[in-house]
């Protein structure tokens, strides 16, 4: 549903129990800079040992309802919400547990809307959760607009947590915050390639650095020349002059997989096959076209030769 149709934003905030959803939700409540004249229908789906003090949230115009059963989640059970409160927007805290697609999916009141989705990650139970909860995460943050990490530790490796989300969802913002509660600055990681150079090589093991950092960095690309290796998945179009030269990647197990590249266009691309291994020397663009619907990251391809498969072919993301 479009932002046009939405009379009630609903605001997802989503994360593994104890990750934080309730601290956040009870901060955000109270700031001076998120107050609305109606109501705020604030529905949480599970109990955590933070709890919510009602009373306190009526001063904010903040009404809690609990629904603490899947099979209540229901289309009927929200339109009697609506009804009760006609509520000037909605703060859902959702059990993943019980499916964020599903959710997604779902009817919802007239009106109703999600208008932005937050996952909160508990920093120092990441990796555990990650490894053994993959495709939950992966659902979780697919559409994230934003991705909150907490209780962070200096000896955290941050880095890989960033590159782990963006490569499921390369366009959602993410943040870091220390165990007290303080934004921690994620400074501009130095590149393992030499940028200064006339042809940036990316060697095999660098490919998913590169990825991200020239979706996140790209003014630090345009103009530069790099040469990589990769598959060559073509267009349909047997004269297409454009392919993306791409890499599978996996954040942590094979339900995880997709392939990660760029546009590129040259006229060699009518000669290539689909799905082999070729190495591309490229001058960086940013532009608009047709394969983002948007402005992104375009390749144009000087040379594109034939070339070996690299020792490992995954790109991982941990």
């Amino acid at each position: 549903m479009s932002d046009f149709n939405i009379s009630t934003p609903v605001y997802l905030i989503t994360g593994i129990l104890e990750s934080g959803k309730t601290t956040f939700l009870n901060f955000t409540s109270r700031q001076d800079y998120f107050q609305v004249d109606g109501t705020t229908l604030l529905i949480t789906c599970e109990e955590g040992e933070e709890e919510y003090d009602e009373q306190d949230l009526l001063k904010y115009n903040t009404v809690v309802e609990t629904i603490e059963e899947p099979e209540d989640f229901t289309f009927e059970n929200l339109r009697i919400l609506h009804r009760k409160y006609h509520p000037e927007r909605v703060l859902l805290e959702y059990n993943p547990l019980w499916g964020v697609n599903k959710l997604r999916a779902m009817k919802l009141p007239l009106g109703w809307g999600i208008s932005q989705e937050i996952v909160i990650v508990d920093g120092s139970t990441y990796q555990i959760y990650r490894n053994n909860m993959q495709s939950l995460f992966s659902e979780m943050v697919q559409n994230a607009d934003m991705v909150i990490f907490n209780r962070c530790k200096p000896e955290d490796p941050l880095a890989n947590y960033r590159r782990g989300i963006k490569v499921v969802n390369p366009a959602c913002d993410i943040s870091f915050e220390d165990e007290e509660g303080e934004l921690i600055d994620l400074f501009e990681e130095s590149t393992p390639y030499d940028m200064d150079a006339s042809v940036i090589v990316i060697e095999d093991v660098d490919f998913g650095i590169f990825y991200v950092d020239m979706d996140d960095h790209p003014e630090k690309y345009v103009g530069k020349t790099v040469r990589f290796k990769a598959r060559a998945m073509k267009s349909r179009k047997k004269d297409a002059e454009y392919f993306v030269p791409g890499r599978k990647a996996m954040t942590c197990c094979a339900d995880d997989m997709q392939m990660i590249g760029y546009i590129c266009h040259t006229p060699l691309a009518i000669h290539l096959r689909h799905g082999e291994w070729v190495q591309v020397t490229a001058k960086v663009a940013f532009e608009y076209d047709k394969f983002y619907r948007g402005k992104g990251p375009v390749l144009y391809a000087s040379e594109v030769t034939s070339c070996e498969p690299p020792a490992e072919e995954m790109v991982y993301f941990n």
